[in-house]
């Protein structure tokens, strides 16, 4: 079911267009608040997993955090994440055929996956 648009959920995805990393929940909520908007912290998990469910945007797991980033392209990816400032970008999903293969030794019927990559960004090496 897609959410009706409200003023709460354009500030969140104007908000959200700014980050080109995932970010939390809480981040989010604060930089709303400091851009004026009257939003609660449970309004932008709410509007936050709509858009996921509605695969407008995804989640990831980064330690005890659960980060979110608007989706930049279309169909299924998977994402390379900085683990130090959550820089991210989307990279190729692996092949229909290793997913086979995977299936094959394991004896697994493949019903869905998720695939994500984690290391340091350019910029954190150098620092």
């Amino acid at each position: 079911m897609v959410q009706r648009q409200t003023k709460q959920r354009d500030a969140l995805l104007a908000q959200m267009r700014k980050n080109d990393r995932f970010i939390s929940a809480q981040i989010l909520h604060q930089q709303l608040l400091q851009e004026g908007e009257k939003i609660g912290l449970a309004t932008v998990y709410r509007q936050l997993n709509s858009l996921v469910q509605e695969g407008a945007a995804d989640t990831v797991r980064l330690g005890d955090e659960q980060l979110f980033r608007l989706c930049r392209g279309n169909g299924h990816h998977h994402h390379i994440i900085c683990r130090n400032c959550g820089r991210t970008v989307e990279i190729e999903p692996p092949s229909d055929a290793w997913l086979g293969t995977i299936a094959q030794k394991t004896g697994y019927t493949i019903e869905s996956h998720t695939f994500e990559v984690f290391g340091l960004c350019p910029s954190c090496q150098k620092a």
